[in-house]
């Protein structure tokens, strides 16, 4: 099992957009292959920060679920309208850690 953290910030004023569509993302995750569980934090010192804290059976599972057209649509549409900054996405395992591909850095 791995856990992924994905560091979000929003654009000032949609954290209520980004809330919405991250209970679309929950959805489709939840019926995605290998996924377990995933969860949404707001920072309560700077309100346009998320962490979302999302566990799966493996590496593989997490990667073909970013590198999706499902995925892909909903983080280009969040490029475009709701987020502040590129999010930055941590994964942590039993896993050796490779590059995540799909367009979300892994930082180390």
């Amino acid at each position: 099992m791995i856990t992924v953290g994905m560091n979000y910030e929003v654009i000032e004023g949609k954290e209520q957009p980004f809330e919405k569509k991250f209970a679309l993302v929950l959805d489709v995750m939840a019926k995605t292959e290998g996924h377990k569980v995933t969860h949404l934090y707001k920072n309560v010192f700077q309100g346009r920060s998320y962490l979302i804290v999302s566990e799966w059976k493996t590496r593989d599972t997490f990667d073909a679920f970013i590198t999706s057209e499902a995925f892909k649509a909903v983080t280009d549409w969040g490029k475009e309208h709701i987020l502040a900054s590129r999010p930055q996405h941590e994964v942590y395992g039993d896993e050796p850690a490779a590059p995540v591909t799909g367009g979300c850095p892994v930082d180390h």
